[in-house]
């Protein structure tokens, strides 16, 4: 379920503008209009809600099965969600005990009203601090100073995070800064973030991270006073109407160009699935977040659809709670370094995939010699031609010694 696309390198002069006014309104993204849930056409697939965001996904994070999309391939702005890549490119390339230096880098991502721990020029953190004051607390100036010093540069960070980005699959993502500040060629897909989110979940530190309902900041070499971080994301925070059970983190944005942008993950019952909402309203998104996982946890259940000695990986599906296991087509697709690969299709959507060890060609081909085939061997002539050599030498010894009775 993961493919490709790059985008390299940063104007200084668009950084800068954007860091100075970071709530400047770009044009908006040619392709963000039009409503498109492809997901619904599908035969047997459950009806999916309709929602006003612009454009959504949710996706179960082991098969990467589409569980409900609209408009997901759809070009628009992700705001602040863009620091959960940040995040995961710092966590990738780091230790969480580094210290991390301000510098006039980092400080200038605190002009205007840009949100940020009002770190000053000298003053000196751990990764780990500065990761939660980015998912925590948003801060831009942190995500700024993060990247200059995992990337050496603000501009090599984000050609890391377009890689990151294509190794992930993403096919119409374009990054060019690590906060996800207005600049209108920073783009993305609904479909393209969920799997950014999907990979982000499998990394333990993350997890740790995007869940936590507080983080403190002792004060520093700069301050005197601690900061407290409190963890907003609606869908966590058990004092908000949109409070979630089974939400393992997520990371919201704003602003003018973009409206509300959303990115959550949730486990119910050994499931977990993940929601991207992109263009959407403040009033709603979170509402809306919550419609969409309830739809997902409630209308799908995750089968076993091979269980093979040889499976490497796979060997599930996610379908419809109303269909079976009868109900999927399994599709070899080619073989890689691994293995056979293979496609499980329900209804001409593609639900989950395996990887059979390349072995089990040999094993089919062992499993031919068993012991009714060794019975159907032709036998070998030798073992008659003993058995009646030594009885004619028998005959022979018995007939000598009959003689010599006879004549004594």
């Amino acid at each position: 379920m993961k493919n490709p696309k790059l985008l390299t390198g940063l104007l200084a002069v668009s950084m800068t503008a954007a860091l100075l006014n970071p709530f400047s309104v770009p044009a908006a993204p040619a392709a963000a209009t039009g409503t498109e849930i492809t997901t619904n056409a599908t035969e047997g697939w459950p009806q999916g809600p309709e929602i006003t965001s612009g454009a959504a996904i949710v996706m179960e994070e082991s098969t990467g099965t589409i569980l409900y999309a609209k408009n997901m391939d759809t070009a628009m702005y992700p705001a602040s969600i863009t620091k959960i890549m940040t995040t995961l490119v710092a966590l990738e390339n780091s230790s969480l005990t580094d210290t991390v230096t301000m510098t006039e880098t980092g400080t200038a991502a605190s002009a205007g009203d840009s949100v940020s721990l009002h770190s000053q020029v000298g003053e000196t953190f751990t990764m780990e601090q500065c990761l939660y004051g980015i998912m925590l607390g948003s801060a831009n100036d942190i995500s700024t100073q993060v990247a200059e010093q995992v990337g050496g540069s603000v501009e090599n960070f984000i050609t890391m995070m377009n890689q990151k980005a294509t190794d992930l699959g993403c096919t119409n993502t374009k990054f060019t800064n690590p906060t996800g500040l207005p600049d209108e060629n920073q783009t993305s897909t609904a479909h393209d973030l969920a799997l950014i989110m999907q990979a982000a979940l499998e990394n333990e530190t993350f997890r740790t991270i995007a869940a936590a309902p507080s983080y403190t900041i002792p004060a520093t070499n700069m301050t005197s006073t601690q900061r407290n971080l409190s963890n907003s994301f609606p869908l966590l925070a058990s004092t908000s109407t949109s409070y979630y059970e089974g939400t393992l983190g997520g990371k919201s944005g704003y602003t003018q160009a973009s409206g509300s942008t959303l990115a959550a993950g949730a486990s119910r019952n050994g499931t977990t699935l993940v929601c991207i909402l992109l263009s959407g309203t403040e009033q709603q998104i979170s509402a809306e977040a919550v419609t969409l996982f309830d739809y997902g946890f409630s209308n799908f259940q995750t089968v076993t659809v091979s269980d093979d000695a040889n499976l490497i990986s796979g060997g599930t599906a996610v379908i419809p709670s109303t269909a079976s296991v009868e109900d999927i087509t399994v599709e070899e697709t080619g073989t890689t370094e691994e293995g056979t690969t293979q496609q499980y299709i329900y209804h001409g959507a593609l639900v989950g995939t395996a990887v059979l060890s390349s072995d089990a060609d040999t094993d089919e081909k062992d499993a031919d010699i068993t012991p009714e085939h060794a019975k159907e061997e032709p036998l070998s002539v030798l073992p008659f031609v003993l058995i009646i050599g030594a009885g004619i030498i028998l005959l022979g010894l018995l007939g000598y010694l009959m003689r010599k009775i006879i004549k004594s």
